[in-house]
């Protein structure tokens, strides 16, 4: 079933009668050529990819809830490529390249709406710091607009440009960025890889990973055991937990991120705005809800829910940038589990064990990377060589210190020290 035009427009005259099942949802087989722990955006890309650009269609996912269940399905949607080192810069680039391309890759309407993105800047190193990330994303073939303050005012007239302590110096306009639905993104690969003949296994836990002689040979699940050449690990805030099934301890911490939706308005945020002396970013969804996040709970948790005094620093920050966002009402909010590395930056490499491979660490960037994540993991898994784009997501640069990478290009250069 392809989606188009004329067939939207006959469904909806006969009363939406003919649209089928989005995917199957077979039992599990014995063996697979390949499985992949992870039902989220991640996983469902990396299945996608590894069928349609490398031909493996046996193949499964494994998800203990259901398919798009986690974080995938609950954030702030934000797609974006204005990242500032080189190794990151690089990666996002190739990520945004893929998302203008995604629906019309999958035949899927996953509301991709490039409304540009706008970090603003509130003092002169951070403008010069803003200038220098412009640079490196436009190195890459990235758009990238250093504003003045009086442009950013003619572009969104009702922040609070006067603020005493956080006046606004200015911004990077990064056009090409913007917000893309969340759970339709997960939709549409998980719809592609059945489509290719992979098999989404909904409500089947892993509950073991199985080694003989230095060699993956499969998984251990609540609805079986299952072989497998290859066992990728996409589990997000889960992966050390299912990393130490296969006795590996990964330099990865859990923590919660908070994310609010407002009741909804008429138009009023063209665009997703970044507050620069706060981690703060906001947008308007299609149904006119403010969607709005910040800083993680600074706490290791597993819990999907935050707290309140995260939740009134996020408040805080927003009132600060745009008090008009006091009227408004908060509808929900709800937590996702970030899997946090020392430097930031994710992994996306082999293990020492044969078979096994390892994508986690993304800390707030992970719905951003969904495509670039899957393809770069899907190359890997394939051909055991990593994707350029991926070059640097090595897993042993915590281990050796080579190779240590800013994820927002905001602290010091760790490989310089």
């Amino acid at each position: 079933m392809r989606f188009s035009g004329l067939r939207v427009l006959r469904e909806g005259l006969s009363g939406n009668k003919g649209w089928g099942a989005h995917w199957r949802d077979p039992e599990p087989k014995g063996e697979y050529d390949a499985v992949i722990i992870g039902g989220g955006g991640h996983g469902l890309s990396t299945a996608y990819y590894l069928a349609k650009n490398h031909g493996m269609t046996n193949i499964a996912v494994l998800e203990k809830g259901y398919l798009g269940g986690g974080n995938v399905g609950r954030n702030t949607t934000i797609v974006r490529a204005n990242y500032g080192l080189e190794g990151n810069s690089q990666f996002y680039s190739h990520s945004l390249k893929l998302w203008e391309g995604l629906e019309q890759d999958l035949n899927y309407n996953a509301m991709m709406s490039q409304r540009g993105v706008l970090m603003l800047c509130h003092s002169d190193g951070q403008r010069d710091a803003f200038a220098r990330r412009g640079n490196m994303m436009a190195s890459q073939g990235d758009d990238a607009e250093l504003l003045s303050a009086d442009a950013v005012r003619h572009m969104l007239p009702y922040l609070d440009f006067d603020n005493t302590r956080f006046p606004i110096y200015g911004g990077l306009l990064h056009r090409r960025g913007g917000t893309a639905r969340h759970d339709a993104v997960a939709w549409g690969f998980a719809r592609g890889a059945d489509q290719r003949g992979v098999d989404l296994i909904q409500r089947c836990e892993v509950t073991g990973i199985d080694i003989e002689n230095g060699v993956v040979k499969g998984v251990q699940t609540t609805r079986g055991a299952i072989r497998a050449k290859k066992v990728g690990v996409v589990v997000a805030g889960r992966s050390s937990q299912v990393a130490a099934m296969a006795g590996m301890r990964l330099p990865v911490e859990s923590h919660v991120l908070q994310a609010f939706v407002t009741e909804g308005l008429k138009p009023v945020i063209d665009h997703v705005i970044s507050f620069g002396m706060g981690h703060f970013y906001i947008s308007q969804s299609d149904k006119g809800g403010l969607v709005f996040g910040g800083d993680l709970d600074f706490y290791a948790s597993y819990a999907q829910r935050g707290n309140m005094p995260m939740m009134e620093h996020v408040m805080e920050a927003g009132m600060t940038l745009m008090p008009m966002i006091g009227k408004a009402k908060v509808l929900r909010s709800w937590g996702g589990i970030m899997d946090m590395t020392p430097d930031g930056s994710p992994i996306i490499d082999k293990t020492e064990t044969e078979g096994l491979f390892l994508n986690c660490g993304w800390c707030y960037g992970g719905f951003k990377a969904v495509p670039a994540s899957g393809d770069a993991f899907a190359h890997l898994m394939a051909t055991g060589e990593r994707h350029d784009a991926a070059a640097k997501y090595r897993l042993d640069r915590f281990r050796t210190g080579a190779g240590l990478m800013d994820e927002e290009a905001t602290g010091a250069q760790h490989n310089l020290h």
